[in-house]
C-alpha cells in the first residue's frame, strides 16, 4: 500500500466501495468517511495528502469539506464528484478551493490521473512550505532555554557582540560554541563582511601556517600557486580558529605577531599585508593548564583570552532538553520534507534521562537518525538509537583508542551520506578541508564507502 493516503467521503455504501477498490488498486492507501461530521473527524486525525467528495452528502455537501482541507498546514488538494453537474456548481467548486471537478459516472483512468496529480500538487505544497522555513532556520538562536547556565551565557554574548574585542569560547565538544562563534559575528558590527573559520587540530605546521597566512608559488612543494590566507581573506570580517589549544607551538608566536601587529606575511613571501580582523577561538582543552605544562603560550593565551564566555554542557542544562529536541526536531523534519514529525512525552523523557556526552551535537544525530530510520509521526523511545548510527551498529568499545573512534565514526557518517563530502562534513560540523585531511590521515577509502 501507498504511503500517500486519500480521504474518500461518499455517502453510497456501493459507491464508496468501489471507489476505495480503484483507489488501492492504483497503490493509495484510502481513509473512507460517509458524510461531513466524520470527514472532519479524520481530517483531525490524519495525515491526509488528498481528497475525494462526494457534492451531495447526508449531512450536508463536498463544498463543506473544502475550508477543512484548505486550514491544513500543507493544504489538501480535492476533487468534487457529482451525478448532478452544471457549470454554475463547477465554477463554485473550483472558487472555493477544489482542484478538479468530476461528473458521475466516473471514468477509471480519468480518476487515477486526477488523484495522481493532486498527490503530486500535495507534495509540492510541502516542499515550497519546507523551503519558506529554511530562511528563518538559518538564523539559528544558539542560546534556546530557560536554564540559569544559557541565560548567563546569553546575556554575557548580547553584551560583547557589538564590540571588537577577542572572545575565547570554552566548552566541550558538540556544545555549540562555532554556532555561537557565527551569532556573534551576525550581531557584530562587522556582520556584512566575511566570516571564516579555521580548525585547528586539523592542519599541522607549515600547511596550518599556510591555511592562516597564504603562501607564494613555490614556497613548498605542492604550493602551485599563490594562495591568500584566512587572516587575509577575512579582512574587515571575523576569523574563527576552532581547537586553538591544538595550535603547533611553530605557529601560535607567528599567530600573536600577526594580532599584535595586524600584519601578516605569506608563506614564502618577503612583505607584509596589512589585516583587520576580530579574533574568535575556541576550545575544549584547559588552556591555562596547557600554559603550566608548556605546549601554549603564555602571551598568545592572555591574548585570546580578553573575554572568556563558558559554553554549559547539555548535562549541565538538562531543563533545556525538551524545548532544543522540539526545535532540532523541526529543522531536520522540514529538510526532509516531513513537517508533522513529533516527540511523544516518553520520548522527551527518555532524551531528558540521557547523559549526553556529545552534547547538543549529539542530540542532534539522535533526532536525525530517528526522523531517518522511523516512519512514525509521533517518535517513541525506541525509535531513539544512542551511541550507534543504525540498530545494526554495536556500540563502540570501550578499549578502542580515540584516534581507531574518530576513524569509524566519519567512516559510519561517509556511508550514511553516501560519500557525499559535502553533506557528511555539515554533519560533522567540520570544515571540507577538515573532513579531507581526516580521511586521508585514517586511510579511509572512499571507493568502499560507496559501493
Amino acid at each position: 500500500m501507498s504511503t500517500e493516503l486519500i480521504l474518500l467521503v461518499e455517502d453510497d455504501d456501493a459507491l464508496r466501495g468501489a471507489f476505495r477498490r480503484v483507489l488501492e488498486k492504483l497503490s493509495y492507501s484510502v481513509a473512507e468517511a460517509s458524510g461531513v461530521r466524520e470527514a472532519e473527524r479524520l481530517l483531525g486525525e490524519l495525515p491526509v495528502d488528498a481528497a475525494v467528495l462526494d457534492y451531495r452528502l447526508a449531512d450536508g455537501t463536498g463544498l463543506d469539506v473544502l475550508p477543512m482541507l484548505q486550514a491544513r498546514v500543507p493544504r489538501v488538494p480535492s476533487v468534487i464528484l457529482t451525478g448532478h453537474g452544471s457549470v454554475a456548481l463547477a465554477v463554485e467548486a473550483l472558487q472555493r478551493g477544489a482542484d478538479h471537478f468530476l461528473d458521475k459516472p466516473v471514468e477509471i483512468p480519468a480518476l487515477g490521473a486526477i488523484v495522481g496529480r493532486l498527490v503530486a500538487l500535495g507534495r509540492d505544497e510541502r516542499r515550497k512550505l519546507a523551503a519558506s522555513k529554511r530562511p528563518s532556520r538559518d538564523k539559528h538562536d544558539p542560546f534556546i532555554g530557560s536554564s540559569a547556565a544559557i541565560q548567563k551565557l546569553a546575556a554575557d554574548a548580547r553584551r560583547i557582540a557589538a564590540s571588537n574585542a577577542t572572545v575565547l569560547l570554552q566548552g566541550e565538544t558538540g556544545s555549540g560554541k562555532g554556532v555561537i562563534a557565527a551569532w556573534l559575528h551576525e550581531y557584530s558590527s562587522r556582520r556584512s563582511e566575511p566570516f571564516v573559520d579555521l580548525n585547528c587540530s586539523a592542519f599541522a605546521g607549515e600547511l596550518v601556517e599556510s591555511e592562516l597566512f597564504g603562501h607564494r608559488k613555490g614556497a613548498f612543494t605542492g604550493a602551485v600557486s599563490d594562495k591568500p590566507g584566512l587572516l587575509e581573506v577575512a579582512h574587515g570580517g571575523t576569523v574563527f580558529l576552532d581547537e586553538i589549544g591544538d595550535l603547533g607551538l611553530q605557529t601560535q608566536p607567528k599567530l600573536l605577531k600577526a594580532l599584535e601587529e595586524r600584519r601578516i606575511r605569506r608563506v614564502g613571501d618577503v612583505s607584509d599585508r596589512a589585516i583587520d580582523v576580530r579574533l574568535l577561538a575556541a576550545t575544549n582543552k584547559d588552556l591555562a593548564q596547557a600554559v603550566e605544562e608548556g605546549w601554549f603560550r603564555e602571551d598568545l593565551y592572555y591574548r585570546v583570552n580578553t573575554v572568556p564566555l563558558d559554553v554549559p554542557a547539555l548535562r549541565d542544562r538538562k531543563e533545556d532538553i525538551p524545548v532544543l529536541a522540539h526545535r532540532l526536531l523541526d529543522t531536520i523534519a522540514a529538510e526532509m520534507g516531513r513537517l508533522a514529525v513529533s516527540l511523544s512525552s516518553a520520548c522527551i523523557g527518555t532524551l531528558s534521562a540521557h547523559s549526553w556526552p556529545g552534547n547538543i551535537r549529539e542530540l542532534k544525530n539522535v533526532l536525525e537518525r530517528a526522523v531517518l530510520l522511523s516512519d512514525r509521526d509521533v517518535l517513541q523511545p525506541e525509535d531513539l538509537q544512542f551511541g550507534r548510527v543504525a540498530s545494526s551498529e554495536p556500540l563502540l568499545p570501550e578499549t578502542l583508542a580515540l584516534e581507531a573512534v574518530e576513524c569509524r565514526h566519519i567512516a559510519l557518517v561517509l556511508r550514511l551520506t553516501e560519500g557525499n563530502i559535502a553533506e557528511a562534513a555539515r554533519r560533522l560540523e567540520v570544515p571540507r578541508s577538515t573532513l579531507y585531511e581526516r580521511i586521508a590521515r585514517h586511510g579511509i577509502d572512499m571507493s568502499e564507502i560507496r559501493t
